[in-house]
C-alpha cells in the first residue's frame, strides 16, 4: 500500500467510531488510546474509545494489513 491509501484505510477507521453511538446513552465516542496488535499473525489497530457524554468505554478493533513486519520490527524506533 502507498502512503495515501493507508491515511483512506485510517480515515475510514475515524469514520466507523463517529457514526457509532454509544450504546448506553447514545452520545459520541473519542478515542483515547491506539495500539497495534498481533493476533494469529495478523496485525490489528486497536482503539480504545470513550462515550463523551457518560464514560462508557468500547474498544474497536480493525485490520490493519498495511502493517508489515518490516513496521512492526522498527515501530519501537520512531518514537
Amino acid at each position: 500500500m502507498i502512503l495515501t491509501d493507508i491515511m483512506k484505510y485510517i480515515e475510514s477507521e475515524y469514520k466507523v467510531i463517529n457514526n457509532t453511538p454509544c450504546e448506553i446513552c447514545g452520545g459520541d465516542y473519542e478515542a483515547n488510546e491506539l495500539e497495534i496488535l498481533v493476533i494469529n499473525d495478523e496485525t490489528y489497530d486497536i482503539c480504545q474509545c470513550t462515550c463523551s457524554l457518560c464514560g462508557h468505554e468500547k474498544i474497536f478493533e480493525f485490520p490493519a494489513p498495511f502493517l508489515n513486519e518490516e513496521y512492526l520490527k522498527y515501530k519501537d524506533n520512531i518514537n
